[in-house]
């Protein structure tokens, strides 16, 4: 059986508290990476964008499911961070949740006024091939095909949280960053928006 985290949520009880959640590593010497980045140093930056791209790059494209304006908004991203990166100020909070923070509200911008209409098919071959997800199982391609789709169907915040914790395995403390929230109103967006995601597979199953 492949493992897809998201499609583990919908049939496990108690699914929230269901598995543990691993920050995304940091770079060896990244706080001093970060400190030359923030003084202008483009080398150090570009370590920074090594290490954390394929990561962002997976995150928007789930949200908007095609390669195309997956590779532009993330470079969007990274643009943004590098224009802002002498203004970051090390809060205790990870590099990478100021990333995650950018690249949703560029999604967000750029899909302010028009919701963008993601083909099944498309989601299908660029999505699965980002989390790294073997197809050759066509029963697991089908229930996986159900899970991005019943995603879809769930109200961005919702989305954002379920990818950030459950397929980015960001913490609720770097997801709460992520997303400008308390801890508190991470936990319980979470809870509420596995019950939706399973409310919305049950109708395509």
């Amino acid at each position: 059986m492949v493992e897809f985290p998201l499609f583990g949520i919908i049939n496990a009880k108690g699914a929230s508290n269901r598995r543990p959640f691993i920050s995304f590593p940091m770079i060896d010497g990244e706080i001093k990476i970060i400190e030359n980045a923030v003084r202008g140093k483009a080398s150090a930056f570009g370590l920074l964008y090594d290490h954390y791209q394929p990561k962002i790059y997976r995150f928007v494209l789930i949200k908007v499911g095609r390669r195309e304006d997956a590779e532009d908004l993330t470079h969007q991203v990274f643009i943004n961070a590098w224009q802002n990166i002498s203004n970051y100020k090390d809060l205790g909070f990870p590099f990478s949740s100021w990333l995650y923070r950018i690249a949703r509200n560029q999604v967000i911008d750029r899909y302010r006024t028009k919701k963008p209409e993601i083909s099944l098919d498309e989601v299908n071959e660029e999505s699965f091939a980002a989390l790294g997800i073997n197809e050759e199982n066509i029963d697991d391609k089908i229930q996986i095909e159900l899970v991005m789709k019943a995603l879809k169907e769930l109200k961005e915040d919702y989305q954002d949280i379920l990818v950030m914790r459950f397929v980015e395995d960001l913490s609720v403390r770097e997801t709460a960053v992520a997303v400008g929230k308390s801890e508190g109103a991470v936990k319980l967006m979470q809870h509420r928006a596995i019950k939706e995601l399973k409310k919305v597979f049950d109708t395509l199953d």
